[in-house]
């Protein structure tokens, strides 16, 4: 039964700091405070509230319903005060905190760098992780701020945006390029593997295309799939993003296009508010829209 304690704004700075780093040691390092003091004070907002607010597990703390449900609202408070701060200090453009933004390996590594450059230029306070894995990061859960996809999301409570049309193609080392005929009889195809983005209309297109070609290799990476085109291993269907930019890769004509990919945006309504992530979103738009 948790006893009632007013509520202090010091203490959702500790909730913040440990629900971004997921541990106690780690939150008091940032926070230059004591593992005690961060504890005594975890707790004391936990009796506020009358809700446990992580779940303690062996790999650290994990947020609870009631705690993702705050975590929204604790960054508003976070992005109010230092707004505040800002004003009295006369630097109101200055934002600070951290963003988390998820992406594919390939988007994070050929598409969004020009983007995050001019956010940091513009932003140096802010700590921007980007999160590139084959699987999709939650944005309902908060396991990221803003996403970028590229399939619509499917989520409730998302505000999304189609920024671009990214154009794939066929790809083989320049140094070994095929002559392809025969169907793409004796070719190796390189591919998506099974948990990676899943992206059926390209492999579909390709097998279509060489419907004699031999073994596949598999991989979850883009930029994976790339390295082996380099090598010779075999052709693979590619972003023009991750193909033209990859030195050694040659575009190949098969007689058609490969059908294209679409570029979303999105995050969850609830951080509408965050001005720095609005600012991500406008630098992303300006930059990539189009």
């Amino acid at each position: 039964m948790y006893e009632a304690h007013p509520l202090e704004w010091s203490d959702l700075r500790i909730f913040l700091a440990v629900a971004r780093t997921g541990t106690q040691s780690a939150a008091a390092k940032a926070l230059n405070l004591s593992h005690p003091t961060i504890g005594r004070r975890l707790r004391a907002l936990e009796a506020a509230l009358g809700q446990a607010l992580f779940q303690r597990t062996a790999e650290g703390f994990v947020l609870t319903d009631e705690g993702t449900a705050i975590l929204a609202l604790a960054e508003e408070m976070e992005e109010a005060t230092q707004a505040i701060r800002r004003r009295v200090s006369g630097a109101e453009a200055l934002l600070a905190g951290r963003l988390r933004v998820s992406c594919s390996d390939w988007v994070g590594a050929f598409v969004l760098p020009e983007v995050v450059g001019a956010y940091a230029a513009a932003h140096p306070q802010v700590e921007v992780d980007l999160l590139s894995a084959s699987r999709l990061y939650s944005l309902a859960q908060r396991e990221a701020d803003i996403a970028f996809r590229v399939v619509p999301f499917e989520e409730a409570d998302i505000v999304q945006r189609r920024l671009a049309v990214l154009p794939f193609a066929a790809y083989a080392a320049a140094d070994v390029a095929p002559r392809v005929g025969a169907g793409g009889a004796g070719l190796t195809l390189i591919e998506d593997a099974p948990h990676g983005e899943r992206d059926v209309l390209a492999q579909s297109w390709l097998r279509q295309r060489l419907p004699q070609a031999g073994r596949v290799f598999l991989s979850n990476s883009r930029t994976v799939q790339a390295r082996l085109c380099v090598a010779g291993v075999g052709l693979a269907c590619l972003p023009r993003a991750v193909g033209d930019r990859t030195a050694g890769l040659t575009r190949l004509d098969l007689g058609a296009e490969p059908p294209s990919r679409e570029l979303w945006m999105g995050y969850h309504r609830d951080l509408k508010r965050l001005t720095r992530l609005r600012a991500f979103a406008d630098t992303a738009v300006r930059l990539l829209a189009g």
